[in-house]
C-alpha cells in the first residue's frame, strides 16, 4: 500500500518524527504547511503487535513555471528535504487484539429445578424451601475486561513496542476490525497522488489552478464583472511595500525564481480572489498569497468610477547567503530586467 508510491502527508505536518493513534490522528504536536512540503517515500516498514513504525524521506515540491495548461507533473520536481544522515520516522498505534473471553451456558428455562432438600419428618413445610429457585449462570467476577487485558498486554511488550499513546489504545477480539481499523488510519495520515479529499483540504487559490489545469484554459474569476485591466481607464496597482518572504526549506535548496498570481482587486482597492497561475512551490506560494492579501492596491477607474478588474502579479523570490530571519524581500509587481532561474537550474540570464 505505501512503498514505492508517491504519498503526501494530509495534514501538512513538518515535523520529521510523527506519532498517531490508532485512528490516524496525531499524538502531540507538529508545525503544519503547504501540501508542497508534504511529499514522502516510504522506504522501510516495521510491522509488531501494538504500533507500525514507518521510516522514509521527505520530498518538497518545486514546480518548473508551469502554466495551467501545462502538465504539472511533468514540469515538476520532487527535491528531497529531508537532512543528510536523518530520517523521516511516523509511528502508527495499532488496535489491541485481545483473547476472546469464553461464553459459560446459560441453565435452559423450564429445566427441572435442583430438588430441595428433605424436612425432616413432622415439619411444616416451607413456602420458601419448597419453591423452585431458577438458575443462574456462573460467574467469574474476577475476569479481566477488554479494556484490561489490553493494558496488560501493552504492560508487559517491551517498551519500544509500546504504542505511542497506550492510554488511548482500544481493544478488539477481532482482527479483522484491527486490520480495517489500521487501513483506516493509513487513509487519514496518507494520500496516494492527489486524491479528492486532498484537494479539498488546499486552499482556494491552490482550488483554482487545480481547475484550471483539470480544464487545460487560464483562471477566470467568478464574478463576470470584472474587467481586465486592458478595459480601464486607469489600471489598478500597487501602492504599498510588498516583501513575501522566503523559508528555510527554500533557502537550503536552492529554490528560488519568478511565480506569477492572479488577483482581483475589487473597486474598494482590495484584493478579493486569488489564484496561483505559475507556481513556484516548497511552501513558497502560500507566503507569497499572504503577503497579497495584506498589502495595499489603488482600485482602477473606467468612466470615472472604480470597478474591480483582473490584475497579474509577478513575484520574485531570492537565495540570500547570511539568511538570519528565514525572509527574501520580493521584487515588485513588475517583471525585472534579469531573473534567476530556480535551484540547481539558476544561471544569469538577460
Amino acid at each position: 500500500m505505501l512503498v514505492g508510491k508517491l504519498l503526501y502527508i494530509r495534514g501538512g505536518y513538518l515535523d520529521d518524527s510523527l506519532s498517531f493513534n490508532e485512528h490516524g490522528m496525531l499524538t502531540g504536536h507538529s508545525p503544519q504547511g503547504s501540501y508542497t512540503l508534504s511529499g514522502v517515500a516510504i522506504e522501510r516498514i516495521h510491522l509488531t503487535k501494538h504500533k507500525v513504525e514507518l521510516e522514509g524521506q521527505r520530498y518538497g515540491l518545486h514546480f518548473l513555471g508551469a502554466l495551467p495548461t501545462d502538465d504539472p507533473t511533468t514540469a515538476m520536481d520532487r527535491v528531497l528535504i529531508t537532512p543528510k544522515k536523518k530520517i523521516l520516522r511516523i509511528t502508527i498505534d495499532r488496535e489491541v487484539l485481545v483473547t476472546p473471553k469464553k461464553v459459560k451456558e446459560k441453565p435452559v428455562k423450564g429445566a427441572p429445578a435442583v430438588a430441595a432438600k428433605q424436612a425432616p419428618a413432622g415439619a411444616v413445610p416451607s413456602t420458601q424451601a419448597t419453591q423452585a429457585t431458577p438458575a443462574t449462570p456462573a460467574t467469574q467476577p474476577n475476569e479481566p475486561s477488554e479494556a484490561d487485558q489490553a493494558k496488560a498486554e501493552i504492560a508487559a511488550a517491551p517498551p519500544a513496542e509500546r504504542p505511542a499513546g497506550p492510554a488511548s489504545v482500544t481493544a478488539t477480539t477481532s482482527p479483522a476490525h484491527a486490520a480495517a481499523l489500521l487501513k483506516d488510519a493509513l487513509d487519514h495520515i496518507f494520500s496516494v497522488g492527489f486524491d479528492d479529499r486532498m484537494m479539498a483540504a488546499m486552499p482556494d487559490f491552490w482550488k483554482l489552478y487545480y481547475q484550471a489545469v483539470a480544464a487545460k484554459s487560464d483562471y477566470r474569476p467568478a464574478n463576470p464583472a470584472v474587467l481586465r485591466q486592458s478595459a480601464v481607464d486607469s489600471k489598478a496597482r500597487l501602492v504599498s511595500v510588498f516583501e513575501p518572504p522566503s523559508n528555510e526549506f527554500a533557502q537550503s535548496h536552492g529554490v528560488a525564481g519568478l511565480a506569477l498570481y492572479h488577483v482581483v482587486i475589487g473597486a474598494d482597492g482590495k484584493p478579493g480572489e486569488i489564484a496561483v497561475a505559475r507556481p513556484i512551490g516548497f511552501g513558497l506560494d502560500e507566503n507569497a498569497v499572504d503577503s497579497i492579501r495584506k498589502a495595499s492596491f489603488q482600485a482602477a477607474i473606467k468612466d470615472g468610477k472604480p470597478v474591480p478588474v483582473l490584475l497579474d502579479l509577478i513575484v520574485e523570490f531570492h537565495i540570500y547567503s547570511g539568511l538570519t530571519a528565514g525572509s527574501s524581500k520580493a521584487a515588485p509587481a513588475v517583471k525585472p530586467t534579469s531573473a534567476i532561474l530556480p535551484g540547481p537550474y539558476s544561471v544569469p540570464h538577460s
